[in-house]
């Protein structure tokens, strides 16, 4: 005699079919690391850089998976205290400096990344926490960071910051989470095209001077020259690391980081077509993930609003150039896209509009599918 079947766990999210999420990330970071050592070998740069930020991204993104599926709200907590952390570590000399528009050369790129990562990691857990003491503190955090993103002197990186809170309190309202996906990717694109029109030159004359003035001419002059030895080097590139050495602008500087300030301008520059492909091909891969995962349409928007912020951000500035940004990205993407682990035993929850798990009520909160029923000895 067997006791009844046990219900099956509910769902309230689009279930991950398949693999393809992971078999297209292994794909592009994988061409991303062959394409690095391809242009560096036809013109002699250095492609430890980018093999670095590919293995940094394949790291974080692994790391988010499994913790994600284990303990995601306390991960995605402890990730944004850490990413406020680093932020402010990274930018003490900067500080309370004089609010400007673009984001400076220097490591306040990588506070304005570390800062968007933060909010983003913040929201997720906050969107995702099912105590009701928990998620005030969390949103709490998330307005914390923003208003650090402030008094770091970067007003690119505060609008960053804030788009990303306020996607996210209204992601909860949007059901098709593909149409708010792919408004993302507009905006990412439209971004990146505007940081190409102004290095080409190709804006009217008004629009153009005012954006050179909040930009500063000191970027935009390395903005033209990455697009110059793009056309120099339209396949290849001139190779990786090696803006630096090209770039009249930056030789005449003496506080240059080698890098033009802009992340689709500098594959343009170092690897070629190709690179922008490949970059392009990241963020595709990053996107497409969260439209499959298993997740909560909120959690996955918020999370999809940080790495478009970040997109947009690294196109006016060098956020991708440091570690730890690249490798928050990965974490961020990873803990969003993760599928929670079902104990045995399990049954179904209904405490919370999602029916989800309470041991599992982080990004990867939604159980992605019923278990088959289950039978026990009388």
């Amino acid at each position: 005699m067997t006791a009844p079947a046990e219900p099956p766990l509910e769902r309230s999210v689009v279930r991950e079919r398949g693999s393809a999420p992971d078999v297209l990330g292994a794909a592009v970071l994988g061409g991303c690391a062959v394409w690095a050592l391809i242009s560096a070998a036809g013109n002699g740069g250095r492609p430890e850089g980018v093999l670095l930020a590919v293995l940094a991204v394949t790291a974080g993104y692994a790391c988010g998976r499994i913790s994600g599926s284990l303990v995601p709200v306390a991960t995605a907590s402890v990730t944004a205290v850490a990413g406020l952390a680093a932020a402010i570590a990274s930018g003490q000399e900067g500080f309370g400096m004089a609010l400007s528009v673009g984001t400076p050369p220097g490591d306040t790129g990588a506070v304005a990344g570390l800062l968007v990562l933060a909010a983003g990691a913040a929201c997720c857990a906050a969107t995702a926490a099912r105590l009701p003491a928990v998620r005030p503190a969390l949103w709490l955090l998330a307005l914390t960071i923003t208003g650090a993103a402030l008094l770091f002197g970067s007003i690119a990186g505060f609008i960053a910051v804030l788009g990303v809170v306020l996607c996210s309190l209204a992601a909860a309202r949007v059901r098709r989470r593909a149409a708010g996906l792919a408004g993302l990717a507009l905006v990412t694109a439209l971004v990146v095209g505007a940081s190409w029109a102004v290095a080409e030159q190709a804006l009217p004359e008004g629009l153009s001077v005012s954006l050179e003035g909040q930009l500063t001419h000191y970027r935009v002059a390395l903005w033209q020259d990455a697009a110059e030895l793009a056309k120099e080097h339209p396949l290849l590139g001139s190779g990786p690391d090696r803006f630096g050495d090209l770039s009249p602008t930056a030789t005449r500087s003496l506080d240059s980081d080698g890098t033009p300030h802009s992340a689709p301008l500098q594959q343009a520059a170092e690897q070629g077509v190709v690179g922008v492909v490949l970059l392009g091909a990241v963020y595709g891969w990053l996107m497409y993930g969260l439209a499959r995962s298993a997740c909560s349409t909120p959690v996955t928007l918020t999370a999809g609003a940080a790495l478009t912020a970040l997109a947009a951000v690294a196109s006016v500035g060098n956020a991708l150039s440091f570690t730890s940004v690249t490798a928050g990205a990965g974490l961020l993407a990873g803990l969003a896209t993760a599928r929670p682990e079902i104990k045995p035993g399990a049954g179904p929850d209904h405490s919370s509009p999602g029916h989800s798990s309470p041991d599992h009520g982080g990004p990867g909160s939604d159980d992605p599918g019923p278990d088959p029923a289950r039978t026990a000895p009388a």
